[in-house]
């Protein structure tokens, strides 16, 4: 009998020990890797998960703490933020009138009246003359407050002070380390459980005025304490402080952290494109709080301040000028998510991202293929262009990301400027790849189709 013929090798398979699994013992192997496949995937999903809830929670701190962080360390930026208060009318009346109350308050007026009435007495005017002297306090109160305002106002809405006040804020940088961390003096600094700002250049210019006008008297009696004016109280100053000068360490450091575990999470996630789409929408909503908790912090702030120590114009032209730095870049970074969730979506399956995509490939074809006619073809650039579309795309949306990292301060516009180069860039050069084959470009808009 001929030996059994050698039919090569088989695969057994996995085994247990030396022989091949049976059906049944199939079937358990398949149910454990089906097993180990969910147990990995929801693994990353908790991860996911607790990476994407850090970023929704940090995100709105890291866009204050970078505020914060820009004005205490950016001098131009601090100049920037405060410069529209000396140009504002609700201001300029605020402090016209600190002023001018300030002088005329500490001129006396009776003093004045009574030694006319003594000099009356004197000169044998009629009794009822000098009996009703006295009433011309009134008259000459009204007139010496009409005659220091007009002074006043002259000074304060000048566009030397406006310049005096750059110049000050400019070389008094340490408000803004007085008014967050208590360190240093300035012309805004923390003082007991107020903020107040320092007016004290503001009036040695209006001493001056006064001066050459002809009120030597009652310039020299602005008292200290009104040359300032209280933006605020609070009896958790201290309590704020300490928050401020825990979001100025962190002002460089939280919003690069944020960025580093939303791209974590990305990556982390089983299905990367609509975990950036999540934390995209996520990052919108809790600016969009921001935004909500910045009205409501207004509005306590307004409440806060009484009519007598400022005006409500006034009050809230403040708290806007020193806020609307924050505002800006939390709009920047609320129109960024939005754009970065669309982009997500646009690359998605969805029946409206294929149609977008459809539309605009055949656009961009028709586009290269006239230029192909037309005798401008792209010869093997075009070809490379359109081989390695993929990359080229990734290139110019991470060149697009980083400008807007790297500029400085950007605002919607920068990012509308942005996106628009970036979707021109885009064009151009789906266009430039068409424009190499005509024909395959044809075909590659029917498969999309």
């Amino acid at each position: 009998m001929d030996p059994p013929r050698d039919r090569g090798p088989r695969d057994p398979g996995p085994s247990y020990g030396d022989g091949p699994l049976v059906p049944s013992e199939r079937r358990d192997y398949a149910r454990l890797l089906r097993s180990e496949a969910l147990h990995h995937r929801r693994s990353r999903y908790a991860v996911t998960s607790v990476l994407l809830l850090l970023v929704f929670v940090l995100s709105p701190f890291a866009v204050v703490a970078a505020w914060a962080g820009s004005q205490v360390s950016d001098t131009d930026r601090y100049v920037q933020t405060v410069a529209p208060l000396a140009e504002d009318p609700s201001v300029q009346n605020a402090v016209t009138d600190r002023l001018t109350t300030g002088v005329v308050d500490n001129v006396d007026v009776k003093g004045i009246t009574d030694a006319l009435s003594s000099t009356l007495a004197k000169a044998g005017a009629p009794p009822v003359v000098v009996d009703r002297s006295h009433l011309l306090a009134g008259p000459l109160k009204n007139a010496l407050t009409a005659s220091v305002r007009a002074v006043v106002g002259e000074v304060v809405t000048s566009d030397q002070v406006a310049e005096l006040w750059d110049g000050a804020n400019r070389r008094a940088h340490a408000a803004v380390v007085k008014t967050l961390t208590g360190e240093g003096g300035s012309a805004v600094r923390a003082k007991g459980d107020a903020v107040v700002l320092d007016l004290g250049t503001v009036a040695d210019k209006v001493e001056a005025k006064l001066v050459d006008e002809g009120y030597e008297k009652a310039a020299a009696h602005i008292p200290d304490t009104d040359k300032t004016i209280t933006l605020f109280r609070t009896d958790k100053l201290d309590d704020a402080q300490g928050l401020m000068r825990l979001l100025d360490t962190v002002g460089t450091w939280l919003p690069v952290t944020v960025f580093v575990l939303a791209a974590l999470a990305v990556w982390t996630a089983p299905a990367h494109r609509v975990t950036l789409i999540t934390a995209a929408v996520g990052i919108g909503v809790m600016m969009l709080l921001l935004l909500v908790g910045l009205a409501v912090a207004r509005r306590v702030y307004l409440d806060s301040v009484p009519a007598t120590v400022l005006p409500a114009d006034a009050a809230a032209t403040i708290y806007d000028t020193f806020v609307r730095f924050l505002r800006n870049s939390t709009r920047t970074l609320l129109v960024t998510a939005v754009i970065t969730a669309l982009a997500g979506y646009l690359y998605g399956p969805g029946r409206g991202a294929r149609f977008i995509r459809s539309v605009t490939t055949r656009a961009t074809g028709a586009t290269g293929r006239a230029m192909a006619r037309s005798g401008l073809r792209t010869g093997a650039t075009g070809r490379w262009l359109e081989t390695h579309r993929r990359w080229t795309t990734g290139i110019v949306i991470t060149a697009a990301a980083l400008a807007l990292i790297l500029w400085n301060y950007p605002t919607t516009a920068v990012v509308a400027l942005v996106l628009g180069v970036a979707v021109l860039v885009l064009a151009v050069l789906a266009v430039l790849g068409a424009a190499s084959d005509p024909g395959a470009a044809r075909e590659k808009e029917k498969i999309l189709h």
